[in-house]
Parts: structure tokens; sequence; C-alpha cells
């Protein structure tokens, strides 16, 4: 039973040490991961894996060293900060794989990075044909940073001289599976009468709802739990 208590204490405290090592070290370690938030992910959690289950190491070494690896990455990080040549030797630094049109084999060959990677990071961006292409640059998180050429670029509200505001309020959820958010209808000056009545007015009530939201342009759109849709895809 010991052993099932102490296995148990170990996980929680290495689940909340990672969490507060985590959010420490910021978002950047989640979203665009350089060399150094791939190293440090992956080394924090194989720690805090050895602190959970590992009891043939005592719990504090363990934890000790889960303190030290996270203080080394802080300060690395903090460094990068200050310093952009020590910023480029921990992070690496962008390569361009495109320029005026030509594909620089030479520069994807020392990041051993494959034409078919490329084609394919260009057709997440909705890019099928590689002559649209101007620019292209693989950043130092591994993400694709494409600029089209001005014939293939799409047409922005400037161009148009259309110099109203596109975006008139942030899309405000009202309902989310069957719960209406009451929070979000105060902080928006919405009221759960006026939800109620807008249902009505649609002969429905909210337990009909699966999701509710209010648009850019204060455009209602509802989400009922009964699609009617006899084979729906899988």
């Amino acid at each position: 039973m010991q052993t099932y208590v102490e296995i148990i204490l170990r996980t929680i405290s290495a689940f909340a040490l990672l969490m507060i090592t985590s959010r420490i070290l910021g978002k950047q370690t989640i979203s665009n991961m350089t060399f150094h938030d791939f190293v440090s992910g992956i080394t924090l959690g194989s720690i805090a894996a050895n602190l959970a289950f590992n009891d043939k190491l005592g719990y504090w070494l363990i934890a000790l060293s889960l303190l030290i690896f996270f203080g080394i990455s802080f300060l690395v990080s903090k460094t990068a900060l200050k310093n952009r040549t020590w910023n480029r030797l921990v992070s690496g630094t962008p390569t361009v794989v495109i320029e005026n049109g030509k594909i620089l084999d030479d520069n994807m060959r020392k990041i051993r990075y494959t034409l078919d990677s490329l084609a394919q990071s260009l057709r997440e961006k909705d890019i099928f044909n590689m002559e649209e292409v101007e620019y292209a640059c693989l950043e130092d998180h591994g993400k694709l940073s494409v600029k089209k050429k001005s014939e293939y670029e799409w047409v922005k509200r400037k161009d148009l001289k259309l110099y109203a505001a596109a975006v008139q309020s942030f899309p405000v959820e009202l309902i989310m599976d069957g719960t209406i958010m009451e929070d979000n209808l105060a902080h928006n000056g919405l009221t759960i009468q006026w939800l109620e009545q807008v249902l009505r007015e649609r002969s429905k009530s909210v337990s009909d709802v699966f999701y509710a939201v209010r648009g850019t342009h204060n455009q209602l759109y509802f989400d009922y739990y009964q699609d009617h849709i006899d084979n729906p895809i899988e």
C-alpha cells in the first residue's frame, strides 16, 4: 500500500513541477518550438517521468535534477533574449529555400529538407503550384513562411479602397454543449432573457442548442443537437 501512495504522490509532484516550470519558461515552448525548446521539453519530460515512477532513485535527487535543468533552460532563454549571437546559437536561424521563384537546392541539402517536405508545407498554405511562390523561408521553429508573387496574392480591402473595418467585434460564444456562457453574456452587455427570446423566435430552447456564437459582424450562428442528417460522414 505504501508503494502505491508513494507513486501517487510522486506523480502528482512531477505533474505540478512540470506545469510550473513550463509556465515560467513561457508559451514559446509549446508554440514556435526551437532547438532549445525541443531539447528542454524532452529532457524536462524525461526527468519528470523518472520522478513519477523510478523509485530506485531518491525523490529529492530527481526533483533537484529537474529544478537544475529548469534553471539552466531558463538562463539560456533569458540570455538569448539579450544576446542575438547566443540566440542564433541555441535557437538556430531561418533558411531561405526559395528566392525569386528559384528553389535553392544547396540550402535545402544543408538542412536536409526534401522536395516532398517543401511541397507538403506549401500545400498546407493552399499553394499547389510552385510557380506562385516568390520567396519561402524555413523558420527556426520548422514552419515555412511564404511570400507569393504579386500576381498570385490575394486582393486586400485597401486595394479596393474599402476602408471600413472588416471586424466589428470579437466572436462571443453564447452556448456550449447546451450550457449558457453567462460570463460571456455579461461581459458583452447581453442577457439570458435576450438569448432565450432569440431562441423562441426560432422555436428552440437552450436544451436544443449544442453550440451558439455571435460572430464578428454580430451575426448569430446556432448548431443544434438534432442535425437532421440521415447518414453523417464519420
